[in-house]
């Protein structure tokens, strides 16, 4: 039986990315990306990405981790990985040189060397475009490589055994679980160069990245654990929420990307707790569908893959051509955002030799 909960999970905190990155694309706090702010006072919408950041990716991991095990349960794990490879691997490399190209320009016209980079070749031009418009596609770039460690991972426990283990723990053990989440937030570099590797390896962060992928897969994905965390989704939303409101009124202005900020034990609790709530909440509530919540469990990863797109460009396009004030931008991106994404994901996959390039689907 299909479990919609962990579906509607995962298409509900898509949306949320979408929202997130409108406000992230303005943000003046200096986190990297978007095109900054509206001057330099405070901005206190930014107050979103402080309250989303810490838990909404790992997330995903989790649910991509739990995914993993069910589908690896009903398939041949060659068969698994080549399928993981098309819809993963291909929409973020040979994708990149589609919409990765829109995203890419309008980074760099956003960026200081606009003016370097608008005097060379157009072939060069568009490499440098797409190469530098990979986005939100990292997390897809990221998947695919865990998957593979997974197929490795899983070797090492072929009996059982240690899967076995990891379905019985109660809710404090899991709760105290989040010490493998701060430890992974260890593994950042803490004064990297944004320019190099390390700043790659930082925005990435495939070692943490690896920690919910390997508990989705291992203790999340066990039906006595996921009703252990549904009975306790209030207490846990309440003590997440307490946490993250703090985390936000004493963190707000700084960079909330930065390690300093990641590895510090409250945005630890407060990200943990929250990734505990939600699906509890979601185990407890909405483990139901409909015709929306269908049709998003369908779409919502190639929603994912093209959002960005329409976020830079009517977000270049409403700061930089009009003279309108912020509470207007970021409405009218909100709405485009929302209503355009959706749009451009049927559009595409419509196309057969795109469909296949941007999202890595061989049929509609």
């Amino acid at each position: 039986m299909r479990k919609h909960w962990i579906d509607n999970l995962r298409w509900v905190t898509v949306l949320l990315v979408l929202f997130y990155h409108v406000i992230y694309f303005y943000n003046n706090k200096g986190v990297f990306g978007g095109i900054g702010g509206f001057g330099d006072g405070p901005q206190y919408q930014d107050a979103v990405m402080y309250l989303l950041y810490p838990w909404f990716m790992p997330l995903l991991f989790i649910l991509a981790g739990i995914s993993a095990r069910y589908a690896l349960e009903k398939q041949p794990a060659k068969e698994w990985f080549k399928r993981r490879t098309r819809k993963l691997l291909v929409p973020s490399t040979i994708g990149i040189f589609f919409l990765g190209a829109v995203i890419g320009r309008v980074n760099t016209m956003a960026g200081p060397a606009a003016e370097t980079i608008a005097e060379l070749p157009g072939a060069v031009k568009y490499l440098i475009w797409s190469i530098s418009g990979i986005g939100p596609l990292w997390f897809i770039q990221d998947l695919w490589l865990l998957s593979l460690i997974l197929l490795i991972v899983r070797k090492m426990d072929a009996k059982g055994k240690f899967m076995e283990l990891c379905g019985k723990p109660g809710i404090v053990p899991l709760i105290f679980m989040g010490v493998f989440f701060w430890m992974g937030h260890q593994t950042l570099i803490m004064e990297p160069n944004p320019a190099g590797a390390n700043g790659l390896w930082n925005l990435y962060k495939p070692a943490f990245y690896l920690i919910p992928f390997l508990m989705g897969y291992f203790v999340f994905s066990h039906d006595r654990v996921q009703e252990i965390v549904s009975r306790s989704w209030l207490p846990l939303m309440v003590c997440a929420l307490v946490s993250g409101i703090i985390l936000t009124v004493t963190g707000f202005g700084q960079d909330n990307t930065l390690p300093e900020y990641l590895s510090s034990p409250l945005n630890n609790i407060y990200g943990w707790l929250m990734c505990l709530a939600m699906m509890g909440w979601f185990k407890s509530s909405f483990d139901r569908t409909g015709a929306f919540a269908s049709y998003m469990t369908r779409s919502s990863y190639g929603i994912y893959i093209v959002h960005y797109a329409v976020i830079a460009t009517c977000g270049y396009f409403l700061k930089a051509k009009t003279q309108m004030p912020p509470a207007c931008i970021y409405s009218l991106l909100t709405i485009a955002v929302f209503i355009l994404t959706p749009l451009l994901y049927e559009l595409l996959k419509r196309i057969p030799f795109i469909r296949y390039c941007v999202l890595g689907e061989k049929k509609n």
